[in-house]
């Protein structure tokens, strides 16, 4: 008997199944769509909130189950798929879409941080999201050698295309530069480059825009701020105690400019610099510690060889911890766009 097979009862079925981050069911977050019968067989999609959901096999166990409690039902196919929400801030220099843009960045230098950069946006592009990297730090631009590209494809007669490796959108002033030319720069001149590179790149529609900044609290966080409106900033610090201070000062500059803080990372953890100084760094600033990242040379031979080590050496404790972190980061970016833009969902998101 198949009668009581229908789209209404599956629909109140998945409707127990809960979001484990948005602490509210699938069906109010329209996360359930394209139901289809067949017979015995359910047929949908779940629409998860980021493709680099770290409860994707949860939820969607947990949807086959509620389904199968269905009487009847004798097959289940579920097409497990993601909208990224935008976080509701404009962007008017930019023309396509970008839903999220994350800065990376840290009050020193020789942390890390365009690794951490670099991975995190190879890790959200190969979950299938749309992912583009900026190399704002002007006067220090790795980005290129790290992501393994040497130059752009020809431009329009209107805009710069960006170049693309590992699955992400590439731009950075290396790409403008001879190799070893020093930029000397005044602050005007920066800030119209920055705004170039959102103005004048034909970024096409992104999910998420990962942004390198300089280390320290210039005049490049200031006109990204200005430029182009954040959805959060992420802090990279090593566990010691005089990187921690450094790291006070980028967080002093982030709540000035009013950029929300996804969390910490502390980089390098192990013998050499020690550990737990990024997490008690996170805990007296009340943000969230976003996870550490163990030291281990292979990241940057395989950075040195345009290989992220998340690419390289995905089996590698330092390649995992980024990956979770990618993962925690979309999720925290998730829930935060959905709590801002106010759309129809009306999403009431609870601690």
């Amino acid at each position: 008997m198949t009668e009581n097979i229908t789209k209404e009862a599956v629909l109140a079925a998945l409707s127990n199944v809960m979001d484990p981050d948005l602490h509210q069911d699938l069906v109010s977050l329209n996360m359930i769509r394209d139901v289809v019968i067949e017979g015995n067989t359910v047929n949908f999609s779940v629409f998860l909130t980021t493709p680099a959901c770290p409860l994707k096999g949860k939820i969607e166990a947990d949807c086959r189950q509620a389904v199968n409690a269905i009487s009847g039902v004798k097959e289940i196919k579920i097409n497990m798929n993601a909208d990224v929400p935008n976080d509701g801030r404009l962007r008017g220099l930019v023309d396509a879409p970008i839903r999220n843009a994350i800065a990376v960045g840290s009050g020193k230098g020789g942390v890390g941080k365009s690794t951490i950069a670099v991975n995190l946006a190879v890790a959200l592009a190969n979950s299938g999201a749309r992912v583009g990297l900026l190399d704002a730090d002007i006067y220090g631009p790795n980005i290129p050698t790290m992501m393994g590209v040497e130059k752009l494809p020809p431009a329009t007669d209107t805009k710069l295309i960006p170049a693309e490796a590992h699955g992400v959108k590439v731009m950075s002033m290396g790409f403008l530069v001879k190799p070893g030319q020093p930029l000397i720069w005044r602050g005007a001149m920066l800030h119209s480059a920055i705004r170039q590179f959102l103005s004048d790149v034909e970024w096409g529609e992104l999910d998420y825009l990962i942004i390198d900044l300089p280390p320290g609290t210039g005049d490049a966080p200031l006109t990204l701020a200005q430029s182009l409106p954040l959805s959060g900033a992420i802090l990279v610090t090593l566990p010691q105690a005089v990187s921690v201070e450094d790291a006070s000062r980028g967080l002093g500059m982030f709540r000035t400019l009013e950029v929300p803080l996804l969390g910490v990372i502390e980089n390098m953890t192990g013998d050499v610099f020690g550990q737990g100084g990024g997490k008690s760094f996170a805990e007296a600033a009340d943000i969230p510690f976003l996870g550490s990242v163990p030291m281990n040379g292979f990241v940057r031979l395989a950075g040195d060889q345009g290989l992220p080590a998340i690419i390289a050496e995905p089996d590698s404790d330092a390649a995992i911890a980024m990956q979770e972190i990618a993962e925690t980061v979309a999720a925290a970016v998730s829930v935060a766009a959905l709590q801002d833009s106010g759309d129809a969902m009306k999403i009431s998101i609870s601690d």
